[in-house]
């Protein structure tokens, strides 16, 4: 199997990455199971080459729909070879004024949904002791920032998830990518994002600032969406693909100070972190 002919299944294809993710496979041959919660949304994709798409209705958070979705692909085209979790969105609120309701519904769809489309797939992987699982994350899975520690929250948990998976998968033939873009022209900070009704003003200088710093972005972020689906398919093709893939500049720079000043802390509370254990096990580091 050539990497033009792989199946790729994509959630959240109405716009941003998932919608250039699948006209670039689609562009080199490949095929892909686009989805989105509203269908009309991908009446305008793929143009000429539709022989090569199916069109999917998806709910990730309905697991009738996750189910219908996978039967129906894998009756088209016989396998999937590589799932991207991309569907998700971004929610602004300090920790305090974080709703309940909406904080539950960001969780079933980033994280919740996420977990089952990967369920879904993973049988069919297996049985071909082959596939990829690409989980679009973000820098906000690696450090955080107020006014979006929801979403950092759900971000944090398919990091960890897919560490995991990456190691049960490795043995089976089962490769994992985790994405960490930074700030990107999708709809993300735009259309897609929710908020908080409640705004307290005593977080007007931290959760406030970063709401209005969010806004005046949208739209003039650094990052290409396109040239971000272009470096996700190369990584999927690359012989030893990564577990970490960053997304731009703005990303790799906080990624890097993030390991910095992790291990600046590690360092200066070593002696404190070692005490904890028993006399015995307490060895220089």
């Amino acid at each position: 199997m050539t990497e033009s002919t792989k199946i790729w299944f994509i959630t959240g294809c109405s716009t941003g990455f998932g919608r250039e993710l699948t006209e670039a496979v689609l562009e080199r041959g490949g095929r892909v199971i686009a989805t989105a919660r509203n269908l009309k949304s991908l009446d305008d994709l793929g143009g000429q080459r539709q022989s090569n798409l199916l069109k999917l209705q998806l709910d990730v958070t309905k697991q009738a729909d996750v189910d219908a979705a996978v039967a129906a692909a894998e009756a088209k085209f016989g396998r999937i070879d590589v799932l991207v979790n991309n569907a998700g969105y971004g929610y602004l609120a300090a920790i305090e004024e974080g709703e309940d309701q909406a904080v539950r519904a960001l969780f079933e769809t980033n994280v919740f949904g996420l977990i089952a489309m990967t369920k879904a797939v993973l049988p069919g992987m297996r049985k071909h002791k082959s596939g990829h699982i690409v989980n679009i994350s973000s820098i906000g899975g690696l450090v955080s920032f107020g006014a979006t520690g929801y979403y950092h929250a759900t971000k944090f948990a398919v990091e960890g998830l897919s560490q995991s998976l990456a190691i049960e998968g490795k043995p089976l033939g089962i490769k994992v990518t985790i994405v960490e873009p930074g700030p990107f022209r999708t709809d993300w900070a735009g259309r897609s994002i929710v908020q908080s009704a409640t705004q307290i003003a005593d977080y007007a200088e931290t959760a406030g600032v970063r709401r209005r710093e969010t806004a005046a972005r949208s739209g003039k972020q650094p990052g290409d969406p396109r040239r971000g689906a272009e470096a996700m398919i190369a990584a999927v093709e690359a012989a030893e693909p990564p577990l970490h893939l960053v997304l731009g500049r703005p990303a790799l720079d906080l990624a890097r100070k993030h390991v910095a000043t992790l291990g600046a802390e590690l360092e200066k509370w070593q002696d404190l972190t070692l005490s904890a254990d028993f006399p015995e096990h307490q060895t220089a580091a």
